[in-house]
């Protein structure tokens, strides 16, 4: 098969073409073929070699998501059929043309999505759901603030907290992108990029504050999230791109009663991942069956182009999620 290896750490250069096996799929498990994948930032990371793949996967294979069909069953398999169109998560080698999965992780590709389309969905509607549901307890009439909210999990959280009832304010440091979420139903775009963004926050909330952020930027953000939470607010940290290092007033925590959660997917044990992926095929794959919430690609890319993809995502130019597919 066709595969995306990184040859060393380094910049987009260390990203060939080779071929490898295919894999084979153990017990419990079943091997897709690989129509489309998507890029994400860990992937990025895994390149540069500060993010190492987890145990169990390829080591110098990415891809954290794939949309493709069933094409063998491993032992014990029963829940899918061969050639079922099908879309997951993983925790690496989904840039390759076959990948292997727990049965149980798998989920339907709704009837009317593209393979590119169903692509986008995995890693950031499975990221945003479980943040947003399982870890902030989001609830209807309340106000949610979205860091970073042009990204491929931002997008996702935004149509997901408005289908839930809640009021939605986004940052971002591009007007694109914010208008981009608006045209998504962003109740209130922040650039962040023309300064003080708390005040906004306390401007456009009377100064009540939020019930619950959900950041995916980390870094020096922290100190104006504890500010900007109302009291017994909620906040969940699910990335770090801003940086790892961050200084706050925890009075502000204590004062507050704030509760604070960090989170991530990739590394979790297989049955919590599999809990993730089945609540959302019950609860969230109607809504993009219904049209309610739907992927946001920003860009398709060919898989012979993976070092312009990853060009793209450096230069966070990119709208929602950049795909990749196999020609």
């Amino acid at each position: 098969m066709r595969a995306i290896v990184i040859t060393r750490p380094g910049g987009t250069e260390v990203l060939e073409e080779q071929t490898r096996p295919r894999p084979e799929p153990g017990a419990g498990q079943v091997r897709i073929c690989v129509h489309a994948s998507a890029l994400n930032r860990a992937d990025v990371m895994q390149r540069q070699g500060s993010y190492p793949a987890p145990a169990g996967v390829p080591a110098d294979i990415p891809g954290l998501e794939y949309a493709g069909e069933i094409d063998s069953l491993g032992p014990g398999s029963q829940m899918w059929e061969q050639g079922t169109r099908v879309m997951g998560i993983v925790g690496g080698g989904a840039h390759a043309e076959y990948v292997v999965a727990h049965e149980r992780e798998v989920m339907p590709i709704p009837p009317d999505l593209t393979w590119e389309e169903a692509a986008a969905i995995p890693e950031a509607f499975l990221t945003a759901f479980d943040a947003l549901f399982r870890q902030l307890d989001l609830r209807a009439g309340e106000r949610l603030l979205i860091h970073a909210v042009g990204s491929g999990v931002g997008t996702a959280a935004l149509q997901l907290a408005r289908v839930a009832g809640a009021t939605v304010i986004g940052t971002s440091r591009s007007s694109g992108k914010l208008d981009g979420a608006r045209d998504l139903g962003l109740d209130i775009a922040i650039d962040s990029s023309e300064g003080d963004w708390i005040s906004r926050v306390d401007e456009t909330t009377s100064g009540k504050g939020v019930n619950a952020i959900l950041d995916l930027l980390g870094g020096a953000y922290l100190s104006g999230n504890l500010r900007a939470l109302a009291p017994r607010g909620r906040l969940a940290l699910v990335g770090l791109p801003a940086g790892r290092i961050a200084e706050a007033d925890l009075g502000i925590v204590l004062h507050k009663r704030l509760h604070i959660v960090g989170t991530v997917l990739r590394s979790r044990p297989l049955e919590e991942k599999i809990a993730v992926a089945r609540e959302f095929a019950e609860r969230g794959l109607p809504l993009l069956e219904s049209g309610r919430v739907r992927p946001v690609v920003d860009r398709v890319y060919s898989f012979a182009d993976i070092r312009s993809a990853h060009d793209r995502m450096e230069a966070d130019s990119n709208f929602g999620k950049i795909v990749l597919r196999w020609d």
